[in-house]
């Protein structure tokens, strides 16, 4: 194996632990406040200690782990008050991207979002890691659309960071994924036919969707976050 193989390999280890991790926080596999170790992240992941702990070092840059000196790893508390700083940020982000989609996707993405809002369309119950796998898809496609590599590495931690809050906070698990479904699938409709105003008026209704369910957060037990 060549130096540049052994390094893609490496990269794509640290990619898939992530992914794993991500998925552990987002639903509570591993608790707000746990304190974790390399050691059991690689015994309950099968992965080494290096791309176990590159994984950590993003999701410490993505505010999903506190990593601190002389003490340990420990997964980020999850605040309203911090979800609602996201969102504004997440806003105009979200805005400027579904501008931008609508202009540069290209066919094939085009394509791609009306076969996902189908999927969306069609989704029926409350499995929430199900709904995760279609909610990470439709991000994804938004930003990739917009042809912009800045733009994706600014969206995807705050993206990342409030599912993990929506799927901590939601009061009526298979109306809210319905509801979430129609609206990423308004949203991937406008961009595939081109229609700009279409697709603002889908990014201002989800984040107004988001705000709501976060204010109604502060009406609940913490006892989840």
């Amino acid at each position: 194996m060549s130096d540049d193989e052994r390094v893609t390999e490496q990269v794509n280890k640290a990619e898939q632990v992530y992914t794993l991790l991500e998925d552990m926080i987002t639903f509570q596999d591993l608790a707000p406040g746990e304190a974790v170790s390399e050691a059991g992240l690689m015994a309950r992941t099968g992965f080494g200690r290096t791309p176990v702990r590159e994984a950590l070092q993003r999701l410490a840059r993505e505010r999903m782990v506190e990593i601190h000196p002389h003490r340990g790893v420990f997964v980020a508390a999850v605040s309203v008050e911090a979800h609602f700083r996201l969102l504004e940020l997440r806003r105009g982000l979200e805005e400027m991207a579904a501008r931008f989609a609508t202009y540069r996707a290209q066919t094939g993405q085009k394509e791609q979002m009306l076969a996902l809002v189908a999927e969306l369309e069609a989704f029926e119950g409350a499995d929430v890691r199900q709904f995760a796998t279609l909610l990470k898809r439709s991000h994804a496609l938004v930003v990739e659309a917009t042809q912009n590599e800045y733009l994706e590495l600014a969206m995807a931690p705050l993206q990342s960071l409030s599912r993990r809050f929506w799927f901590a906070h939601l009061p009526d698990v298979a109306e809210d994924l319905r509801t979430a479904a129609r609206l990423h699938g308004d949203l991937l409709r406008a961009i595939a036919h081109g229609d700009e105003t279409a697709a603002v008026a889908a990014v201002l209704a989800l984040n107004d969707y988001l705000t709501d369910l976060t204010y109604a957060a502060l009406g609940r037990p913490e006892s989840r976050t």
